[in-house]
């Protein structure tokens, strides 16, 4: 059975798109020492991640990565651009697989049978890659955002709502890429306001 692995980065940052990956594994990918080190992608390094990315990519049967901007995340609200992006990754896809695994407890709208999985990017070989890819795409992207826009520490936090960000939001202001309908960055938004 064909399975595509999915999931996301980036659903708890303040700026930038989530990017979501939908990979499908050869079911024999061997037991090498690159698939022995699959799992979540929270639980490598970054230097870890930078080397499976590519192991992945030349493995995998098909792979798909999707980003959902900020301002649809805005329009849409981040549930619904994750669900978005885990369709248009699948979709994407130059494989059919015949199951869609999800990491999370939702699933997308999709003629194909979908399984969530909570805790699957720790547990399911395709959706580790699918973290994997999500992860090294987004703070790849997210790095070369801090030149565009500087003085916010993108390369360092990746746009996640770390002291060094929130002190630079509250310096600065939002910039073209913060997502203003979340909590923190609205927060600002107001205050500067004089609301």
């Amino acid at each position: 059975m064909l399975i595509a692995g999915v999931d996301e980065a980036g659903r708890g940052a303040l700026a930038g798109p989530v990017v979501v990956a939908a990979v499908i594994l050869p079911p024999a990918a061997g037991a090498g020492a690159e698939l022995a080190m699959l799992t979540d992608s929270k639980q490598l390094t970054a230097r870890q991640r930078e080397r499976l990315a590519p192991w992945i990519m030349r493995t995998a049967m098909a792979w798909h990565i999707s980003e959902i901007d900020h301002q649809r995340i805005d329009a849409i609200n981040i549930l619904q651009a994750t669900l978005a992006g885990m369709r248009e990754a699948v979709l994407g896809l130059t494989v059919t697989p015949d199951q869609v695994q999800v990491d999370g407890n939702q699933v997308p709208e999709l003629a194909l049978p979908c399984v969530a999985i909570v805790g699957g990017d720790a547990t399911v070989a395709a959706i580790s890659a699918a973290s994997i890819l999500a992860k090294t795409h987004r703070d790849r992207l997210m790095s070369a955002l801090e030149h565009s826009h500087p003085g916010y520490g993108f390369a360092r936090h990746k746009g996640y709502p770390t002291l060094l960000h929130k002190k630079a939001l509250q310096t600065l202001g939002p910039c073209a890429i913060h997502r203003r309908s979340y909590a923190p960055v609205r927060a600002v938004i107001q205050s500067l306001a004089g609301t």
